[in-house]
């Protein structure tokens, strides 16, 4: 329902910024809600004809909200996007077993969630506001909504960047039925740099389609549940058993990035010293032991003992 009561737009606003950055997140901008640009519209339809989103049948489900998100929340108004940063001050060394950054800490959907819940909260108190909470857990265009927001631009990776900060951030949003003072959208500074493109080991971005999850180490380490691992990804995994950040790493704009304070996302000691004897002895106990709030369970003991086999047989390790 459409909240019809009179409050200062402008204090809002200052005061949920205000109380994001206390929380923790890096960043945080916000966007009228609106149905998406024909032009991204057109781009999201062309990647799922094309079947770029692999065997991950939700991404093409639910379109309708994925483009309009004021379906999602009754008289939704305005979208927070707020930004958490993940980049690791300590990090495996090149001699080990590589797991993607984000996977380093616990489960972000869990962390992001409860701060979420905080300023939601927060909001509440400053005026008749109803909302929901969002952490890659509805059909949301969030690097879109970020980037109306003005937080960062989508880059050519597909990841969003943030000026001065990179992209090593997890995003979530609330969407509130309350107006707000709106953030203008970010172009893009990417210029003509395609590091990222020349750096992905099976050259699985590029346009017109964006990304081609079928090719993407990520999917195939994370979301494919296959038995095996393509011949050519396999040889092009190098050590990397979980996700794949070369095409982030490859970015200019990381050369910012600096270490997360969020303690929950920091990786354990356990975590830091396996070597590759450790995981391809790897138990399901010691499985659990490590990965119990953590991101990597998405993989399942049985997808990263794959990942490890085909590691293994990668005659560059």
């Amino acid at each position: 329902m459409k909240s019809c009561a009179i409050y200062n737009r402008t204090a809002v606003t200052k005061a949920l910024k205000k109380r994001a950055t206390e929380l923790g997140f890096a960043a945080c901008g916000i966007a009228q809600a609106n149905t998406v640009s024909p032009s991204h519209a057109a781009a999201l339809n062309y990647w799922i004809e094309k079947k770029r989103h692999a065997n991950m049948s939700y991404m093409a489900q639910h379109r309708d909200k994925r483009l309009d998100p004021r379906l999602l929340v009754e008289g939704c108004q305005s979208i927070v996007c707020v930004a958490l940063n993940y980049y690791p001050a300590e990090k495996l060394t090149n001699d080990q077993m590589q797991f993607a950054y984000y996977a380093y800490g616990e489960d972000y959907h869990n962390i992001m969630r409860l701060k979420l819940n905080e300023l939601l909260t927060y909001a509440q108190t400053l005026a008749p506001i109803n909302g929901r909470v969002f952490c890659d857990t509805a059909p949301i265009l969030e690097r879109y909504w970020a980037q109306q927001a003005g937080i960062g631009w989508i880059g050519r990776n597909t990841q969003l960047i943030i000026p001065r900060a990179g992209s090593y951030f997890f995003l979530g949003e609330l969407l509130l039925n309350a107006e707000l003072d709106y953030d203008v959208p970010m172009n893009s500074h990417c210029g003509t740099c395609h590091a990222c493109l020349n750096a992905c080991p099976m050259k699985a971005i590029g346009n017109p389609s964006g990304l081609d999850a079928n090719r993407c180490l990520s999917y195939l380490t994370i979301e494919n549940k296959g038995d095996d691992i393509p011949a050519e990804a396999a040889n092009r995994m190098d050590n990397c058993i979980y996700g794949c950040d070369a095409c982030q790493k490859a970015c200019p704009w990381n050369r910012f990035a600096r270490p997360t304070s969020i303690e929950p996302l920091k990786p354990s000691e356990k975590f830091l010293h396996m070597t590759p004897n450790d995981w391809e002895h790897l138990t399901q106990d010691t499985y659990h032991a490590l990965f119990r709030k953590s991101a990597v369970k998405r993989a399942k003991y049985q997808g990263l003992m794959r990942n490890i086999a085909a590691c293994r047989k990668n005659k560059n390790v």
